[in-house]
C-alpha cells in the first residue's frame, strides 16, 4: 500500500493547499471534474510537455490516428531533458496563464505537485469513461498516481528495472541466471576474464546509483522506509547491500567507472565488453534491434535478483489550471485505452497494462513471449526509490552518501547512517 505522508511542505514558493485536488496552484477553488466520455465534436488545442524519451516519439506517431476520432483537438507536443521539466511545469501551474494543458509527471514529483493543488483528481473521470479498466494497470504503477486516496495520475510509462544479460556470455561460462545477491556477486565474478567484466555498473553520485543500488537492498530483504515512513537504510540488510555493490564495484565492473551511467554501462554491454548490467526493462528492443550492433539477438531480461525491484514511472496529469482539461482527457484516455496500448506496445513502447502483455498481436509482433513474460514478473513485485513530498531532493542525498562508500571516502556505516539521517530530515 502507498504510505500516507501528512507532513505540510513548500515547493518553489508557493503555499500548500489542505485540500488537494479542490484548488488549483494559483489559489482559485475548483471542483474536480466528472466528465469521463469526451464528446468526438470537442474543439481545442491541448499543450504537453514531456521527457525527450523514445515513448513521446511514439506518442507522436499515434496522434494522426487520435485526429480521425477528434479531428477538432489540435495536439502539441513540447519534448525537454528531464533536468529542464520541474521549473517549467512549476512556472506554468503557477501562472494565470498556463503554458501546458497535460503533462507527464515523474514518480517522485506526484507527492509534491497533488498536495500542492496543482494536479485535478481524476477518480471521477476514469469512473465515467466507458471501457477504461483502470485496474488493468499494473497495481505498483497506480499506487505512484495515488496521494492520500486520490488518484492524479494515469500510467504513461515505467522505468522498472531488470537484470539484462548476455545468454550466450552466460551459457559459454556455464553459469545461470544469478536469482540471489550471493548469486550475482558469484556469477559476476565469475564473467570478469580479460577482456569482459561481469557487470557494467552506474554508481554516478546521486539519482543513478540510488536507483541501482536500491535492487540490491531489495534483494539483501532490506527497504528504504520502515511501516511508519521513517529512514529503514540502517539496517544489517542495507550494510550487506552496500558491501556486496562495492565488492561488485572493485571485482567485476569496467576499471575507472565510477562516474558511470546509463549510456556507458549501455554500451558496455551491447558491444560485448561486460556481459550484463540493471538496467530498464525496455531496453532489451534496444539491445536487439534492427540498429543494435553485431551481439544484437544474444540478450535476454530477468528479473532482478531477489525478484523485487525498482520502480519509476512516469503518469499523465492533468494541471488544474489547464486550459483544455476535457480534451486533454480525451486524449489521455484515448492514448492509454487498451487498443492503443497495443499499438504503442508493438512499436517498442514501455509496458504500463497486464493486459496488452498478454495480447496476441503484441506476443506475435512483438519482442518476444519470454520479454513479456519477465516484464509482468517485473511489474508485479516492484516499488520506488521514494514516496512522500521532497522526494527528488532525498533521492539526491541520498545518492550522494552511497558514491561516498563506493569511492572509500566514508565507511558502510558511515554513509548509511547519513543516508538515513538525510531521508528523516527531508521527508520526516
Amino acid at each position: 500500500m502507498k504510505k500516507v505522508f501528512t507532513k505540510a511542505f513548500a515547493l518553489a514558493g508557493a503555499t500548500v493547499l489542505v485540500a488537494a485536488g479542490c484548488a488549483t496552484g494559483t489559489g482559485a477553488e475548483v471542483e474536480a471534474s466528472s466528465v469521463g466520455e469526451v464528446e468526438a465534436d470537442t474543439s481545442a488545442t491541448v499543450r504537453i510537455l514531456m521527457e525527450a524519451v523514445p515513448d513521446t516519439d511514439i506518442v507522436q506517431g499515434l496522434i494522426a490516428d487520435f485526429n480521425a476520432e477528434y479531428p477538432d483537438i489540435t495536439i502539441e507536443i513540447e519534448a525537454l531533458a528531464f533536468d529542464q521539466m520541474r521549473d517549467k511545469l512549476i512556472a506554468s501551474f503557477q501562472s494565470s496563464e498556463p503554458t501546458y494543458d497535460l503533462i507527464v509527471a515523474d514518480n517522485p514529483w506526484m507527492d509534491d505537485f497533488a498536495p500542492a493543488g496543482f494536479l485535478e483528481p481524476l477518480d471521477d473521470r476514469i469512473a465515467n469513461t466507458p471501457d477504461f479498466d483502470h485496474e488493468d494497470f499494473f497495481g505498483p504503477l497506480r499506487e505512484i498516481t495515488d496521494v492520500d486516496g486520490v488518484t492524479y495520475g494515469v500510467p504513461f510509462y515505467n522505468y522498472a528495472l531488470g537484470y539484462l544479460y548476455n545468454e550466450k556470455t552466460l551459457a559459454d561460462a556455464g553459469v545461470s541466471v544469478p536469482t540471489s545477491l550471493d548469486e550475482l556477486v558469484a556469477t559476476s565474478a565469475t564473467l570478469t576474464t580479460g577482456g569482459q567484466t561481469g557487470l557494467a555498473m552506474q554508481p554516478q553520485r546521486g539519482y543513478k546509483i540510488f536507483e541501482e543500488w536500491a535492487n540490491f537492498l531489495f534483494a539483501a530483504g532490506g527497504s528504504i522506509y520502515n511501516e511508519d515512513g521513517s529512514g529503514a537504510l540502517d539496517s544489517p540488510e542495507a550494510a550487506a547491500a552496500l558491501e556486496a555493490y562495492i565488492e561488485l564495484y572493485n571485482n567485476s565492473a569496467p576499471e575507472n567507472s565510477l562516474n558511470w551511467a546509463f549510456d556507458e554501462a549501455f554500451r558496455s554491454v551491447s558491444t560485448g565488453e561486460s556481459a550484463a548490467m540493471v538496467s530498464y526493462n525496455w531496453n532489451l528492443p534496444k539491445l536487439n534491434g534492427p540498429d543494435a550492433g553485431d551481439l544484437a539477438g544474444n540478450f535476454k531480461l530477468a528479473p532482478m535478483p531477489g525478484g523485487k525491484q525498482v520502480l519509476g514511472s512516469w503518469s499523465w496529469a492533468i494541471p488544474t489550471n489547464s486550459a483544455a482539461p476535457d480534451a486533454a482527457w480525451a486524449f489521455v484516455s484515448w492514448i492509454t485505452s487498451k487498443d492503443v496500448d497495443v499499438q504503442r506496445m508493438i512499436a517498442g513502447g514501455a509496458a504500463i497494462r497486464q493486459s496488452t502483455l498478454e495480447n496476441e498481436s503484441v506476443l506475435a509482433e512483438g519482442f518476444g513471449a519470454d520479454y513479456y513474460a519477465a516484464i509482468i514478473a517485473i511489474l508485479s513485485n516492484a516499488a520506488p526509490l521514494s514516496e512522500g513530498a521532497g522526494g527528488e531532493e532525498m533521492i539526491q542525498a541520498v545518492g550522494t552518501e552511497l558514491s561516498e562508500a563506493v569511492a572509500g571516502t566514508k565507511s558502510v556505516e558511515e554513509a548509511l547512517k547519513a543516508a538515513n539521517d538525510a531521508i528523516n530530515s527531508i521527508q520526516g
